[in-house]
């Protein structure tokens, strides 16, 4: 699990590190407030988890971050400038998108304690696939606030989650759990911030949301099911669009390409422990965390609806 630390007392040291970290950028303050910067970095997969605290008013102006930085405040407030001319206030309890990734930004942080989670554009991309092909025009998110308070409040409980796993070492370290949970997290940000993705199906796709859609993308499935895959990987591999794939699954299966992937890795995670033993070290939450499934208590109910056994007696027959 890759983290940094960074504690000062000096504006450059500060500006230094902001800029080896983040993006070019030039920093000042001009309160007479004593500067004192704390920043923690966790990473889960490709996204950093930060959390910063700033005793001083920093004034920012920064070129191009290049990444999707999703916001939280927990005290103070952020004052960010937008390319168009506009200014908004992130204060305590609100979250957002910090800055567009491909655009210069500035603004002040006043004597806040936030939270940022940053990731690379091109995973939303890949999340909404609209089609097979490989030349689509990349996802771009439209606006910087939640389309509402509901979403707003999923977003905030999805990010949550997020630190949560990275905090913890076996988690974090699971490729499965990582991927699976940056997936969910790129698929939450399209579904809660505005964007230029597609999400309704076309005629199109549901001419294409026929039963050998399902075959090929079962097919597919079982091939790959110990493998970071997507659902725009899935409606590549069967021929058809991200939503002709959901829209197909839906109607035949009556469940989405993810969670029957998730009934797949139950599965594999059940032969795993009907086959290991205890006495050679192996654990229900090492079988849980090898295929995929983060959370020790989740991953037993599951279990139970789907076999009707606690996991751990299943392990230790």
């Amino acid at each position: 699990m890759e983290s940094l630390a960074f504690h000062s007392d000096s504006l450059g040291d500060t500006e230094e590190f902001l800029n080896s970290n983040y993006t070019r950028m030039r920093i000042g303050t001009s309160t007479g407030v004593a500067v004192r910067t704390d920043i923690t970095r966790k990473m889960l997969g490709p996204v950093s988890l930060d959390d910063l605290d700033l005793s001083f008013d920093m004034k920012y102006d920064a070129q191009p971050l290049g990444k999707i930085c999703l916001c939280e405040v927990d005290s103070g407030s952020i004052e960010e400038n937008y390319a168009d001319g506009t200014t908004d206030f992130f204060q305590p309890g609100e979250l957002g998108l910090l800055t567009p990734p491909d655009l210069p930004y500035s603004g002040v942080v006043h004597h806040a304690r936030y939270r940022i989670t940053m990731f690379d554009p091109a995973l939303l991309t890949r999340v909404a696939a609209a089609s097979p092909e490989h030349d689509l025009e990349p996802v771009r998110l439209t606006g910087h606030r939640p389309v509402s308070a509901v979403a707003a409040k999923h977003l905030s409980d999805v990010l949550g989650h997020m630190r949560g796993v990275a905090a913890d070492p076996v988690a974090s370290e699971t490729p499965l759990i990582a991927s699976t949970a940056v997936q969910y997290l790129a698929a939450t940000v399209l579904h809660t911030l505005p964007s230029t993705a597609h999400l309704d199906p076309t005629a199109s796709d549901r001419n294409d949301a026929h039963p050998d859609t399902v075959r090929r993308a079962v097919a597919y499935l079982e091939a790959h099911v110990c493998e970071d895959i997507s659902v725009a990987d899935i409606a590549a591999a069967s021929y058809v669009s991200a939503r002709a794939l959901q829209l197909a699954f839906r109607r035949h299966l009556d469940t989405t390409p993810m969670a029957y992937l998730r009934r797949l890795r139950l599965r594999g995670a059940h032969e795993q422990l009907r086959d290991f033993s205890p006495d050679d070290g192996h654990t229900v939450t090492s079988i849980a965390a090898a295929w995929g499934f983060a959370h020790p208590g989740r991953f037993a109910t599951a279990y139970r609806g789907a076999y009707g056994r606690p996991p751990h007696t299943t392990l230790s027959a």
